[in-house]
């Protein structure tokens, strides 16, 4: 049987892969070598499951959403990743990687970040395990997600605002990736999301595939059986998609939706909506669909969303996509914002702007009122909040 899971050579079909500079061969080398061994270890499991359940709470809740079901005509939880240490998913992949990293002996670990929780997440367990940790993040962002800059001093990172570019996720990237190829004996790049080289997509997956597991132990106890007939999540890099549908992937009972950024609209030239609108290429060591020009310069990406502004996506989403193993929706952002006040006002849950687009897509489906829809909440809304003021705001006005 077909699988959608990475082959042995680190590939989802024709995306992935591992394109790096000579310099981080050795470092991709090692990280391939190594990372299964450690992951599948007894000692290494032990230890994940347990700061995954004192530390950050596990498992997270499968909510049951009485009236968005009713709004929505179906049976629709919510898997509450806001709730977890931190506000979002990305911890469960700063642990992981982090303990490996120990294993292998670094001592630096660096970080890129967009909306600021992946930086956080870092940040905290390099605070728990006695590591430092150094985060770059686009100056743009620095200025919208203020509160978590602050949040990862505090913890005692240092943050690097990088003023290349659009100063968003993709550059913040580019200047970790030139700090990894000057530091290459003694520092480990912790990648926030299911891109990168290989084995970067498959070892956040594997990481990020608690939340599915969980999803699959919920499910049996609240409707008698152990799979969804949709799965919908957000996707950027997409490791809170990934980590959702990793244990239903090869499933075709369950129906895959995933919601990118549509930005001002995807014939605006102010979009995210990379497998929309973008061409087979290399970004950020993988072969993936990118927002390029004719040239195949990587055009800059725009999001309402600091976690969703970045113009490829994991391989493992851009593979789902050609194969029609998902469904891809784009979301602007308009609907996103729609999309949180309306859960916030009918469940008094305040999502992250990421999450919003998930929910965006709620209006775009057509449900039977016996579909079990399980859809990933992938973080809380503390950190969007001026955003969302100021939108309410310009309404209040109008």
């Amino acid at each position: 049987m077909k699988s959608f899971l990475v082959d042995q050579e680190g590939y989802y079909g024709e995306f992935g892969g591992a394109y790096v500079p000579e310099i981080l061969h050795k470092c991709v080398e090692e990280l391939q070598q190594t990372y299964l061994g450690v992951l599948e270890s007894e000692e290494f499991r032990k230890e994940f499951e347990q700061l995954l359940r004192d530390y950050v709470g596990r498992p997270s809740p499968l909510y049951f959403s009485n009236r968005l079901s009713r709004q929505y005509g179906c049976k629709l939880y919510l898997k509450r990743e806001d709730l977890n240490h931190t506000g979002a998913h990305k911890i469960n992949n700063t642990i992981g990687q982090i303990l490996l990293a120990k294993r292998m002996g670094k001592k630096r670990i660096i970080a890129e970040t967009g909306a600021g929780q992946h930086g956080v997440a870092t940040a905290t367990v390099c605070a728990l395990m006695d590591l430092e940790c150094v985060v770059y993040m686009g100056k743009t962002d620095v200025e919208r997600q203020h509160v978590n800059v602050e949040k990862m001093k505090m913890l005692g990172a240092t943050v690097m605002p990088v003023t290349s570019g659009n100063m968003t996720l993709k550059d913040a990237t580019n200047e970790a990736i030139r700090d990894w190829c000057c530091h290459p004996a003694d520092t480990y790049y912790v990648i926030g999301s299911t891109v990168g080289p290989h084995p970067y997509p498959d070892m956040v997956a594997r990481l990020q595939s608690v939340i599915s597991e969980e999803i699959r132990k919920q499910l049996q106890e609240k409707e008698g059986r152990d799979y969804p007939d949709y799965l919908i999540a957000c996707v950027g890099g997409g490791s809170n998609a990934a980590g959702t549908i990793y244990h239903y992937i090869d499933d075709e009972r369950v129906k895959l939706v995933l919601a990118e950024a549509g930005g001002k609209g995807i014939d605006t030239g102010l979009t995210a909506a990379t497998i929309q609108l973008g061409k087979t290429g290399i970004i950020h060591g993988s072969r993936t669909f990118v927002m390029q020009d004719e040239d195949g310069q990587i055009e800059e990406p725009y999001s309402i969303s600091a976690g969703l502004d970045y113009p490829g996506i994991g391989p493992i989403h851009a593979n789902l996509a050609a194969q029609k193993r998902a469904t891809v929706l784009s979301v602007d952002d308009d609907e996103a914002i729609d999309a949180a006040f309306e859960l916030t006002q009918l469940e008094g849950i305040i999502p992250a702007l990421e999450s919003a687009h998930a929910l965006g897509v709620l209006k775009k489906v057509k449900f039977q009122p016996e579909d079990v829809v399980v859809l990933t909440v992938s973080g809380r809304g503390d950190k969007d909040i001026d955003t969302y003021l100021s939108k309410l705001k310009n309404r209040r006005e109008k």
